[in-house]
């Protein structure tokens, strides 16, 4: 078998099958089975999924779920998410419906101004004076603005565009490291090839600019020319809060107490970065879950969260909690670069029924959508945490995957299901009553050798 090929892009999408099942897989007629039963029925809809990437060969699916009673700014939403993992869209749902009759979630955008960088080296510094450096980029700053007048004239009339233009001296880090530092307000689009292509044209205005200055030294070696997604200035801010007697949970703890724990939760995430992580992951699987959803990037997303929660040199909680006069708040400011035009929002199907479904948010409001969802995870989190503790919730949803592993029949889903109604399932419990239902013998614990 021959595992090395060159020129595979430029193969049929037949072509590229047949060699990746007949190299790889031991029985090609399964895999080809496998590949091909993920295919969309209808060849148009398959063909604009085949065309988003490149070597495609078929589908990966992800459940798309959804979670009612969202009350937003006094306005009612049903979320669209899109995850794998058993109890994110009941842990929302039923975030969403302890909130609705409380005031629901309140929230305000901050900001929503995006970042991008030409990274340049001057090699002319520190020989040639700075304070000249800056007088000659001072100088040019028109002219950057002129030179991308056809890049930016659609964006500027949707109330878009350049916001400011710096130089920033970053020669205490790396020697002659210099950068244009721009931010711009890309209105519903993400923005990234609107941001990158302006960058570009700076580098190339830059670069004509210095030849024809009095420096002393024109040697300018433009790095790259990047946006950010570390975006600290989108910022958007969700929020509930109720009195602390209604916060009457289905538990044993009173009002007082959970909200004492609550906010002891709260402080452990704040100074404790082990927790601080698996407190954020659970936020995330709320924002991922309407992030992909809604056809947004969720790396750049989950990049830019992570690197926000550590920006004072300590990896922290994305949410707090306090109790005044006897009324619980519980916030979360979070950075989110979104988009509701362009990239694939206008072109794949779920995409557009997700956005159909929120009432065709424009980015500020998806904003303000997505923040309250990552609140309303956290929220069921760390309400779960400190009453009953999470695995009793999560491993009665994780249930069903444990039957579908073991193939059981839809009858025995009934009543294996009815019988941890009242007990916590683990898989090892599972396998026993499902053996035992059957009539078989359990398979014993594997015993792990001495090393």
């Amino acid at each position: 078998m021959n595992k090395e090929i060159k020129g595979y892009s430029k193969l049929s999408k037949q072509a590229k099958i047949e060699w990746l099942i007949g190299n790889y897989f031991e029985d090609p007629e399964k895999a080809f089975k496998q590949i091909s039963s993920y295919w969309h029925n209808e060849a148009e809809i398959q063909k604009l999924h085949d065309e988003f990437i490149e070597n495609t060969i078929t589908n990966f699916y992800l459940p798309y779920g959804v979670a009612p009673n969202f009350r937003i700014n006094n306005e009612m939403y049903c979320l669209p998410m899109a995850i794998e993992e058993s109890s994110v869209v009941a842990a929302a749902s039923k975030a969403a419906n302890f909130w609705k009759d409380r005031g629901g979630f309140k929230t305000k955008i901050i900001s929503t101004t995006k970042i991008g960088h030409v990274h340049f080296i001057w090699n002319g510094y520190p020989e040639n004076s700075y304070e000249e450096f800056t007088e000659f980029f001072d100088s040019i700053k028109q002219e950057l603005i002129l030179r991308t007048q056809h890049l930016t004239k659609n964006m500027v009339k949707r109330g878009g565009g350049i916001v400011s233009i710096d130089l920033v001296n970053k020669t205490e880090l790396e020697d002659g490291y210099f950068q244009i530092e721009a931010r711009f307000e890309t209105c519903d689009s993400m923005g990234a090839n609107f941001i990158n292509s302006i960058l570009e044209e700076f580098a190339a205005v830059l670069k004509s600019e210095i030849v024809h200055s009095d420096l002393k030294d024109k040697d300018v070696q433009v790095v790259m020319c990047i946006l950010s997604n570390y975006t600290p200035e989108c910022l958007v801010r969700a929020e509930v809060q109720c009195s602390v007697e209604e916060l009457n949970t289905d538990s044993s703890v009173s009002p007082d107490e959970f909200a004492d724990k609550f906010l002891r939760a709260i402080r452990i995430a704040e100074i404790e970065p082990y927790r601080a992580v698996t407190h954020n992951k659970g936020v995330m699987n709320g924002i991922d879950a309407l992030v992909i959803a809604t056809g947004n990037d969720f790396r750049a997303v989950e990049a830019c969260v992570h690197a926000y929660a550590g920006r004072n040199g300590k990896y922290k909680s994305l949410t707090h909690a306090s109790v005044e006069d006897q009324i619980f708040k519980f916030w979360i400011e979070v950075p989110l670069s979104l988009g509701t035009v362009g990239g694939i929002t206008s072109l794949h199907p779920m995409v557009k029924f997700s956005n159909e479904l929120l009432g065709k948010p424009n980015a500020e409001k998806l904003m303000q959508i997505i923040a309250a969802a990552g609140l309303a995870q956290n929220f069921s989190a760390i309400r779960s945490l400190v009453t009953t503790g999470i695995q009793k919730g999560h491993m009665k949803m994780h249930l069903l995957n444990i039957l579908n592993q073991l193939e059981a029949t839809e009858e025995e889903k009934v009543k294996i299901i009815e019988y941890f109604k009242d007990k916590v399932p683990s898989y090892s419990n599972t396998v026993e009553i499902f053996c035992k239902m059957r009539g078989i013998a359990a398979p014993s614990p594997v015993k792990k050798k001495n090393s």
